[in-house]
């Protein structure tokens, strides 16, 4: 009798665990950071060298000798892998339009179009002194542009700077974070609740870091990860319960570098192929890049114009004075000259009326190619950024799918759910049924004697 109502109290007890494994899952639908969770039920046997004719038939009872958690390594990784590809792409693209803003906002090629006409209308009147105003005018327009221009330009590497600044202390709060898990999952059994929700922690924490910079990793038998940053042979960032510290820098020329600390206090470079970093990178590069044309751009022009009018003569038959003048950056253009008689429009010994010099400035636009250099510039980075987005699109559809395909493995489905729910209910009643035989029948011989 005592084995009858055993039996039942144990089902009763299994089948409890497995009824609010149920519903925990049922309360996840939705939720992608959460892996399905089954019971492993077991019989319980009966003790060696026993045997009567209920145990011979089922045991001493049943037991919930764990949790199981869906879990698939392959595609797990494909999620990571497909989502550091589309953050890299991501994040370039932003730079790219940035620098798009930076290159269009001010006008440039309008202004240096504006420049060159207002000088074949002092070429068409060389003693007027209304077409010589409208060029210094002009000339101040190109020289604001020039300025806006690689101002932009800085914001938007200063603007990088705080993003990856604040991307690395991410990550570094992430490497932390996972760290901790990996300590908790050396601490509880394995097939437990506890080391279930873990689970979930840790994964959910590497898909944030491979959203920040590719990742390579590892587990071990309690479900601990190794983590290494740029691939298989990249630096450690976790490893155990010990996480690496990940530092920034960006040099003169405009490369950006990532280094590593270890809790050894050991450096080494981390190169991102992948994730916010690697697209902070490339956008960094592309900066400096469209940095350097524009210096050289605004060098060849500002000593092109001063050269012509150091060897023309102005309105006073003086030599001709610099127009421009450049500051610290080659971009930091202002007019120089501020009497509209000071263009050095004639020849040496052409006279007032002679436009010698100014028309070599037609000279200088065509084999400077200003204008054009604006154009190839704009063009070339609107391609990229097109080409980007383009590249984004299908990566994203391809992280959309490996979500999918390991949601498929792993998230929880209401229909199966809904058999396991009616068929957990049925044995839990069932092994209620059982303990009020036992108690109905104990009763009986009570009441017999």
């Amino acid at each position: 009798m005592a084995d009858l109502l055993a039996i039942g109290a144990s089902g009763v007890r299994t089948y409890q665990t497995a009824l609010a494994t149920v519903s925990e899952n049922i309360a996840n639908v939705g939720n992608s950071d959460y892996s399905r969770r089954t019971i492993n039920v077991k019989e319980i046997a009966a003790p060696a060298g026993t045997f009567t004719a209920a145990s011979a038939m089922n045991g001493y009872g049943s037991v919930a000798a764990g949790v199981n958690r869906a879990a698939d390594m392959f595609k797990a990784e494909a999620v990571r892998s497909s989502g550091a590809d589309l953050a890299r792409t991501e994040a370039g693209s932003v730079w790219l339009d940035r620098i798009q803003s930076a290159l269009t906002g001010p006008d440039l090629s309008t202004s240096l179009t504006s420049f060159f006409n207002a000088a074949k209308s002092i070429a068409a009147d060389p003693a007027s002194a209304a077409p010589r105003a409208a060029m210094l005018e002009n000339a101040t327009a190109v020289a604001t542009a020039f300025t806006a221009t690689g101002d932009a330009l800085a914001q938007v590497t200063a603007d990088l700077d705080a993003t990856a600044d604040q991307a690395v202390v991410s990550l570094n709060t992430l490497s932390a974070a996972l760290a901790r898990v990996n300590d908790g999952l050396g601490r509880v059994g394995a097939n437990t609740a506890q080391s279930a929700g873990l689970s979930d922690q840790r994964d959910s924490i590497l898909d944030q870091m491979s959203a920040l910079v590719d990742v390579n990793v590892t587990f071990d038998a309690a479900g601990r990860a190794t983590v290494r940053g740029g691939g298989a042979g990249g630096p450690l960032l976790v490893s155990g319960i010990s996480a690496a510290t990940v530092d920034y820098a960006r040099n003169a020329a405009g490369t950006v570098s990532f280094a590593v600390l270890s809790d050894k206090g050991d450096f080494s470079a981390l190169v991102p192929n992948g994730g916010a970093l690697g697209g902070i990178a490339d956008g960094a590069q592309r900066i400096a890049d469209a940095r350097d044309q524009l210096n050289d751009l605004a060098t060849s022009f500002v000593d092109g114009v001063n050269a012509l009018q150091a060897q023309g003569r102005d309105l006073n038959n003086a030599a001709g004075q610099p127009l421009f003048s450049a500051g610290a950056a080659p971009t930091d253009v202002s007019v120089a000259l501020t009497d509209p008689n000071g263009v050095a429009a004639a020849s040496v010994g052409g006279g007032t009326r002679d436009n010698g010099n100014i028309l070599r400035l037609e000279t200088l636009r065509t084999t400077g190619g200003f204008e054009g250099k604006v154009t190839t510039m704009v063009s070339a980075n609107a391609a990229a950024l097109q080409n980007r987005n383009t590249v984004a699109a299908a990566q994203g559809a391809i992280h959309d799918g490996a979500i999918t395909a390991r949601d498929a493995a792993t998230g929880v489905d209401l229909d199966t759910e809904a058999v396991d729910l009616l068929r957990f209910q049925q044995a839990y009643s069932a092994s209620s049924r059982v303990i009020q035989a036992a108690r109905d029948t104990f009763q009986t011989i009570l009441d017999i004697r």
